[in-house]
């Protein structure tokens, strides 16, 4: 614990690095092509690599099913934002959708479900917000967004704490909740925050196609809960992230055929 403790400022360091790598990448993107970078476990990653560092290989599969449950809340976040950004102000729309979170979180939790029937209620969950979704996926911006000199460090700041927050409580609050707490919506909070006071209702579209780039997530963390114990934290992480990151390699490729 003292050990973790001593890392922790560099663990946050190396966290929001990440996130602002990716952030620059997802900005001048288009509303998929940033979806599917910020989808990408950017946060989720740094957390879970962070509790395979202070945990044994068991720890880190019931983290990962733990993060199963927040991961398919997002289904809900991501619905509720998108249908609330056509009318209403950010903080109005972020907040309902943050509600709804909780409110879908707390619902999984108490089922107890296990891997199977989370793997595929996440499955379903995004693929019906999807399909409600999609009719405002191809709402633009007029122009290029320009980042305010806050925007970056804002998200880094936020992953960064949410590293500090884990790897602190996950002592106390055991595997399940660990993952838990991993799986809140950081990214999608931030960009939120950061594109829709400037593009207003199509920031709808970056957060609405993120619902295909975190069924890829979803799928990542159950081979990441699978794989763990049989074959170590490190194989089953590199697992995870390779299947999340083909997924949406895969989604990209397929929207650029053309139309039958």
């Amino acid at each position: 614990m003292i050990a973790g403790l001593a890392l922790l400022p560099l663990k946050m360091t190396i966290a929001a690095s990440v996130v602002v790598g990716c952030s620059l990448l997802a900005e001048r993107a288009g509303p998929l092509v940033a979806a599917m970078i910020a989808t990408l476990p950017i946060s989720l990653g740094p957390v879970l690599v962070f509790l395979a560092l202070d945990h044994d290989a068991a720890f880190l599969a019931a983290s990962a099913l733990g993060t199963m449950n927040a991961n398919v809340t997002h289904a809900g976040f991501i619905l509720t934002y998108v249908l609330l950004a056509q009318r209403h102000a950010t903080l109005s729309a972020l907040m309902g959708g943050q509600a709804v979170w909780i409110a879908v979180l707390l619902a999984v939790r108490s089922q107890d479900f296990s891997i199977w029937p989370l793997a595929c209620l996440n499955v379903l969950a995004f693929l019906a917000v999807h399909a409600l979704v999609r009719p405002y996926l191809a709402a633009r911006a007029r122009g290029p967004v320009k980042l305010s000199r806050f925007a970056i460090p804002l998200r880094a700041g936020c992953v960064a704490l949410l590293v500090g927050i884990v790897t602190v409580a996950s002592e106390r609050v055991g595997p399940t909740w660990s993952g838990v707490l991993a799986g809140l919506p950081i990214v999608l909070s931030s960009l939120i925050v950061i594109l829709q006071p400037r593009i207003g209702g199509p920031a709808a579209a970056v957060i609405g196609s993120g619902a295909l780039g975190l069924l890829g997530t979803g799928l990542g963390l159950v081979v990441v809960h699978l794989a763990a114990v049989p074959l170590g934290s490190w194989i089953a992480l590199a697992l995870g992230l390779v299947v999340s990151v083909g997924w949406n390699l895969l989604v990209m490729r397929l929207s650029r055929r053309p139309a039958p």
